[in-house]
């Protein structure tokens, strides 16, 4: 009877089956990698909306109070892998809570070939978060900067009333402002031009007006 029974069965191939594993674990590869990519801007987009670690939030629209206190913004500027001089136009200012402030950040492509750069951002005490917003950026886009060109740019920023209630910051008297720019990362369609061009461009030595 084991003869019988025994009888038609042998070795089963193993290709098919290292095949179907080699299968799956290339869809589980692909798919975190894809997932790794996605966190990155939805992650972004969730502390622009949240103010959540330092992030600022951009803002549609002034607050339509104005508070007495003031606070003193500091302005910080760095740059990372670029041949780039950028510097922070004041050291600080100081603004009343819930008063748009305009400040300005100058860039000088120091190399002999157009670059584009793209600044991140970020506030401390990071709890500021939340109620550092801006109406106008250079960081909301790209931008190009062509060789020995120096570009001017403005944010216009308030610090919304809540800051004075909330109670990780109703006792703070300072925020720092702190821009780094990188070299622009291609998006999806492979370009890396600026969305918007600069308000105000100098050649390099030139002196700009001080003007939106």
């Amino acid at each position: 009877m084991e003869a019988d029974n025994l009888v038609g069965v042998g070795p089963r191939p193993k290709g098919r089956g290292h095949l179907k594993v080699a299968a799956i674990c290339g869809v589980a590869f692909f798919g975190m990698v894809g997932a790794a990519y996605a966190a990155v801007p939805l992650y972004k987009l969730f502390c622009q909306a949240t103010g959540f670690d330092g992030t600022v939030r951009k803002a549609v629209a002034k607050p339509t109070q104005v508070l007495d206190r003031k606070i003193e913004i500091r302005f910080d500027a760095n740059v990372r892998n670029l041949p780039w001089d950028f510097q922070a136009m004041q050291v600080s200012q100081d603004i009343r809570i819930g008063e748009t402030g305009l400040a300005f950040f100058k860039v000088t492509n120091t190399s002999d070939k157009p670059l584009t750069g793209r600044a991140m951002y970020n506030v401390v005490p990071e709890q500021a978060g939340p109620y550092f917003q801006k109406l106008e950026c250079f960081c909301f886009s790209s931008q190009t900067i062509e060789p020995g060109q120096t570009v001017e740019f403005p944010v216009v920023y308030f610090v919304d009333p809540g800051f004075v209630t909330d109670p990780d910051t109703k006792g703070k008297s300072e925020i720092t402002l702190s821009y780094t720019f990188f070299p622009a990362v291609p998006d999806a369609a492979g370009t890396k031009q600026a969305a918007t061009t600069p308000r105000i461009v100098e050649p390099l030595g030139g002196k700009p007006p001080r003007a939106l």
